[in-house]
């Protein structure tokens, strides 16, 4: 038996460390995304405020 090599326990510590890394980090994308969408959802928003004051404008005069 190669000394040397990582035992079974070694290496399925290690894949829990890159699952748990990976887990992070979708984590960290999905919350970037959850704050681009809100970003956007709010400038929409103020946009479509802006396009209704140019049409209660234009139906007032």
């Amino acid at each position: 038996m190669d000394t040397n090599s990582p035992s079974a326990v070694d290496r399925i510590d290690a894949a829990i460390a890159r699952i748990e890394t990976q887990i992070s980090a979708r984590a960290e994308a999905s919350d970037a995304l959850a704050r681009r969408h809100a970003a956007l959802r709010a400038r929409m928003a103020e946009a479509v405020a802006a396009l209704d004051d140019v049409i209660a404008r234009e139906t007032s005069d």
